[in-house]
């Protein structure tokens, strides 16, 4: 119900855009949003955004760099990572929930992740 893809293995510096298809069902929560989590780490909220686009949430550790986007029409949501740094190396994870946008932690339902690789 929600498959994230894009993921792969860039040098620093690079560039990757990861996208989550969700059903119907799911893509019209409240909201939609990206985690990742590292080996040996816990998970990581990265951004959220809601139904309508026009709100976006950013941990401040991608704040610049990374860009969440939707497009309704194919019930995708996007993460477009720039300058990309060896710390960003993770699984990343889409997600869907239902609570406020400030709320990072509060999602309903979970994708499975796609890894993302940043060399030195």
């Amino acid at each position: 119900q929600l498959q994230a893809s894009g993921g792969g293995l860039v040098q620093a510096g690079g560039s990757l855009r990861l996208s989550c298809a969700a059903s119907g069902r799911i893509y019209s929560m409240y909201k939609m949003g990206w985690f990742r989590q590292a080996p040996g780490k816990e998970r990581e909220f990265v951004a959220a955004i809601t139904w309508s686009g026009r709100s976006t949430n950013y941990a401040d550790s991608v704040k610049g760099r990374f860009t969440i986007s939707k497009d309704n029409a194919k019930n995708t949501v996007f993460l477009q990572m720039n300058s990309l740094k060896p710390g960003d190396t993770a699984v990343y994870h889409c997600a869907a929930g239902g609570a406020g946008l400030g709320r990072k932690y509060d999602f309903d339902y979970w994708g499975q992740g796609t890894l993302v690789t940043v060399s030195s």
